[in-house]
């Protein structure tokens, strides 16, 4: 009876002074092939797309801008500064254009002017939050008055022309960071960030 148990012991340092050299070449030898295994399959790629997206003017290179302005002046020239910066953009000479661009494309935000032939901005602006009720519109015009307006339908911004286009471009960073519920917030008239720039000083 007495040499069974230190036959166990004997047995028990024998496996376990074993299984010690085995664990470390084993632990090292899974992680490199891990490691290995999951670059193939492309994972570390998502793996860094999500850890440079909190990055400075990470949100700004491939966003999808709907441009929409009758004028094919300030459509080219707003247009040639947004691809500059980064922008995907897809111009829009009207508002149901527009519309049929946004049902037909993903799009990131929407810079809408107001006075447009076939339909105008606020009978755009409706459809489009309707059935994008996530989509950030900047509302871009000349016409006066329209702060209340802006505020009360749930833009999330009013900028006046003559614009100033840095703080276009800042605001459109801003917009595009946002939450999905702050935009929500915003669009049901719940207290939300309203974004407004008068127009610069214009030379008569």
């Amino acid at each position: 009876m007495d040499g069974d148990p230190s036959v166990t012991r004997n047995l028990k340092l024998t496996l376990e002074s074993s299984d010690l050299p085995m664990i470390p070449p084993t632990s090292s030898k899974t992680t490199p092939s891990l490691a290995r295994s999951t670059k193939r399959p492309g994972q570390p790629v998502p793996l860094r797309e999500t850890a440079a997206q909190p990055a400075p003017g990470s949100s700004r290179p491939g966003k999808r801008i709907l441009l929409v302005d009758d004028d094919p002046t300030v459509r080219d020239s707003l247009s040639d500064v947004l691809v500059a910066e980064g922008y995907v953009v897809i111009p829009a000479g009207n508002g149901q254009q527009a519309l049929e661009l946004a049902n037909r494309s993903a799009v990131d935000l929407v810079l809408l002017d107001l006075n447009m032939p076939v339909k105008n901005g606020w009978d755009t602006f409706e459809p489009l939050t309707r059935e994008h009720p996530l989509l950030p519109i900047i509302i871009i015009t000349a016409r006066p008055n329209q702060f209340f307006t802006a505020l009360s339908a749930g833009a999330g911004a009013l900028m006046e022309k003559p614009m100033d286009i840095p703080t276009l471009l800042q605001t459109m960073e801003t917009l595009l960071a946002e939450t999905g519920e702050q935009r929500l917030a915003r669009l049901v008239g719940k207290k939300a960030e309203f974004h407004y720039k008068p127009a610069k000083a214009r030379r008569d």
